[in-house]
């Protein structure tokens, strides 16, 4: 069992950064890939990033390539989301999910784990 809590989110301007966290409780949470997906008001969640168990490959949506970075600390147990360049267009609740698969792709419905989630608004 893996829980999952997103922090950082929050009200920035467009150009800005901000630095996402999702800490997971569970011992095993090294062997999980993890997901950073989004999901803005009436429209369906999309994969933002993933990163596999080791940090060692990753995979990025091309709306936000160049911009955002994920990686992870397993001794600690937190996946990060760091967002630079913000766009209005990335306003939206941001979750991060686990799975024992690294998919690399929209494949939410396959995440076993999910956050609560965490808003991130980017004012133009």
């Amino acid at each position: 069992q893996v829980q999952l809590v997103e922090s950082g989110g929050g009200l920035v301007q467009a150009g800005g950064s901000l630095r996402l966290s999702c800490a997971a409780s569970g011992r095993t949470f090294s062997i999980y890939a993890v997901g950073w997906f989004r999901q803005a008001p009436g429209k369906e969640r999309d994969v933002v990033a993933v990163i596999n168990w080791s940090g060692s490959s990753t995979y990025y949506a091309d709306s936000v390539k160049d911009r955002f970075t994920v990686s992870r600390d397993n001794a600690k147990n937190t996946v990060y989301l760091q967002m630079n360049s913000l766009k209005p267009e990335d306003t939206a609740v941001y979750y991060c999910a686990a799975d024992r698969t690294y998919y690399r792709g929209n494949y939410y419905q396959e995440y076993d784990y999910w956050g609560q989630g965490t808003q991130v608004t980017v004012s133009s």
